[in-house]
């Protein structure tokens, strides 16, 4: 298994396993996060599950946008090639923009997470941290050095549409001469 399909498998448990206790107990949720125990509201319920149920939606989302999961007719078909991030494989043509928006989202999660525990300093917060700042590097290698339109050279790290305007480049004279 590869980067790609480690960081979309990675993001849906992620996500499934924040969606789990907000589905099955949102009295428990709710208890957690009030200064007084008190019963849930029927309306914190459904915002609870109602949560657990978009996050259960982008993890599926993220799966089949992203061709972890082929679905082709046949067998054979699927069984050619894996998925690449090539805009024109016609087994997963959202792969890069699903790709992109998951980054932004675990970058966004963990700026906020870092926000939340440096004001309140509770552990759960630097886990969640930790988690989303992990995938968010994990999609971010995924989008420079996995797939098709990146741009940084594997072999050297530079950026491959760089050009020598205000300098000579020399070296890469000479190896275009040859």
């Amino acid at each position: 298994m590869d980067v790609f399909y480690s960081y979309n498998y990675g993001t849906a448990a992620w996500l499934a396993l924040q969606a789990a206790p907000l589905i099955v107990s949102p009295h428990m949720i709710t208890t957690m996060l009030s200064s007084e125990v008190r019963k849930a509201t029927v309306l914190e319920e459904y915002f609870c599950r109602s949560l657990g149920f978009s996050l259960i939606a982008l993890a599926i989302l993220t799966i089949l946008l992203t061709g972890s999961v082929p679905l082709t007719s046949t067998f054979a078909e699927s069984s050619e090639a894996g998925v690449t991030t090539d805009p024109a494989d016609p087994k997963a043509p959202y792969a890069v923009p699903t790709l992109t928006l998951t980054v932004t989202f675990h970058a966004a999660c963990a700026f906020y997470g870092y926000t939340q525990y440096m004001t309140s300093g509770q552990t759960g917060f630097a886990i969640g941290v930790a988690v989303y700042s992990s995938l968010a590097a994990m999609g971010l290698w995924c989008i420079l050095f996995a797939s098709s339109s990146g741009r940084i050279s594997r072999k050297t790290g530079a950026d491959k549409r760089t050009s020598g305007f205000p300098f000579k480049n020399a070296e890469a004279d000479k190896k275009k001469a040859r």
